[in-house]
C-alpha cells in the first residue's frame, strides 16, 4: 500500500477541504485508488506552520479552532508562516500549493512551485497564476528533477477539462474552444436578466461567497484571461502571456442590453476563448458575447461552468460542470494525485506492508 506524505502551503477554503477528505475518504482511498494521503506539513499566512514527520491528524486541523498564529500551539508548530522552509525541508513527497492568485506575476505561488520542484517534490496547485505565468519553466523543472507538476484544478475547479482534452480526446484535434470558466460573472449575467441591476446582482454574488470583496477580476474578465492562456496553452500549444489575450468584462453591459438580447432571443455570456489561425499562431480573447438560445454554451446558468471544445475529428464536445465550491475544488486535487500514482513515479514513495 502506498502512503504519499503532504505538506499544505495555504490552509484557506481548498486546502482545508482536501483535510476534510482526508479525514473522511482515506480508508476508501486506500481500497479504491491505491494509496493514502499523510499530512506531514501545514503552512498558513495567518495560522503559522508546523511540520510532524509522522503526520498531523488531518480531524484536528480540520475542527480545531485555530486563532491566528494558531499552528504555533501544536508540536513542532510555530505561529508564523515559513511556506520556504515548509517546502525545502518537511518530509513530503507532494506539495499543495494553494495561496491566493497572483496576476501580475505569480508570486509568491511560482516561487513556492519552483522550490518544490528542485526538491524534487511533486507539486499540485489550483492557482491559476504559476500556470498561467510559469507552466513552462516549472514543467521543465519538474522533468529534469523527475517529478510531476500538475494543475487541473486551474481551470473548472473539479471539472477535468484538461485531462478529458488531452487524454480521452486524444486524436481529436483540437483547433480551438469558448467557454464559460467564471462562475461569479455568470451568476451575475443570470440575475440581471431577471431584472436585478448591475450593482445588486453583484451584492448577491458576494454575499453567497461566489465573489470576493473585490470582485473586479471577476467582472471585468481578469480571471477568465489566465483561464484562456492556461487552455491555449496546455490544449493548443501555444506560448501565449495575459497580456496578449484582449480582456473586457461585462461592467458595461446595461439592463436595456439584457433586456434587447432576450427579445432576440439571444443572451449574453462572458466568453473566453482561443483559436489555432491558419498560418499555425493562436489568438485568444475574453469578451460578453450575444449568443443564440440555441447555443450549447447559452443555458449554462448560476455558478456552472462550461467548455465548448471545436475539434477536427469529433466537432464540438461541450464539457459542462462545477466551477467553483471547496470539495469540488479539492477533488480537483485528489485527481491530481491520482495521476501521479498512475505514472508509477517512485520520487519519494513510501511502500507500507
Amino acid at each position: 500500500m502506498t502512503i504519499y506524505n503532504i505538506a499544505l502551503i495555504g490552509f484557506g477554503g481548498v486546502n482545508r477541504a482536501l483535510a476534510e477528505l482526508i479525514a473522511t475518504k482515506n480508508a476508501l482511498w486506500e481500497q479504491d485508488l491505491g494509496f493514502r494521503l499523510n499530512i506531514v506539513a501545514v503552512s498558513d499566512l495567518q495560522l503559522g506552520s508546523v511540520i510532524s514527520p509522522n503526520g498531523l491528524d488531518a480531524k484536528t486541523l480540520v475542527e480545531a479552532n485555530f486563532s491566528k498564529g494558531g499552528f504555533g500551539q501544536l508540536s513542532g508548530g510555530s505561529p508564523d508562516a515559513n511556506n520556504e522552509a515548509i517546502i525545502k525541508t518537511a518530509p513530503a513527497d507532494i506539495v499543495v500549493e494553494a495561496t491566493f492568485t497572483n496576476p501580475i506575476d505569480g508570486e509568491p505561488a511560482v516561487s513556492h512551485c519552483r522550490w518544490a520542484l528542485q526538491s524534487r517534490k511533486h507539486v499540485i496547485t489550483t492557482n491559476k497564476g504559476p500556470v498561467a505565468i510559469a507552466a513552462p519553466e516549472l514543467n521543465a523543472i519538474a522533468r529534469a528533477h523527475g517529478v510531476r507538476f500538475e494543475y487541473e484544478g486551474s481551470v473548472m475547479s473539479g471539472t477535468p477539462v484538461i485531462r478529458m482534452a488531452e487524454r480521452t480526446l486524444a486524436g481529436a484535434e483540437v483547433k480551438g474552444f469558448e467557454g464559460i470558466v467564471n462562475g461569479t460573472s455568470n451568476f451575475v449575467l443570470g440575475r440581471m436578466e431577471a431584472g436585478v441591476d448591475f450593482a445588486a446582482a453583484v451584492a448577491e454574488a458576494q454575499a453567497l461567497g461566489y465573489a470576493e470583496a473585490d470582485p473586479t477580476a471577476d467582472v471585468e474578465g481578469l480571471d477568465v484571461r489566465l483561464k484562456v492562456v492556461i487552455l491555449a496553452n496546455e490544449l493548443l500549444g501555444a506560448s501565449l502571456k495575459p497580456e496578449q489575450i484582449k480582456c473586457e468584462g461585462i461592467s458595461r453591459l446595461s439592463p436595456s442590453d439584457i433586456k434587447a438580447a432576450a427579445t432576440a432571443n439571444r443572451r449574453w455570456k462572458l466568453i473566453g476563448s482561443a483559436v489555432r489561425n491558419t498560418d499555425g499562431s493562436v489568438s485568444g480573447s475574453v469578451a460578453p458575447k450575444q449568443l443564440p438560445f440555441s447555443h450549447p454554451l447559452a443555458g449554462v446558468s448560476g455558478a456552472t461552468n462550461a467548455v465548448s471544445l471545436d475539434t477536427e475529428l469529433l466537432g464540438d464536445v461541450t464539457i459542462m460542470g462545477p466551477g467553483a465550491g471547496r470539495i469540488e475544488t479539492a477533488y480537483a486535487l485528489l485527481s491530481d494525485i491520482v495521476a501521479i500514482h498512475a505514472a508509477r513515479s517512485t520520487c519519494g514513495m513510501k511502500e507500507v506492508a
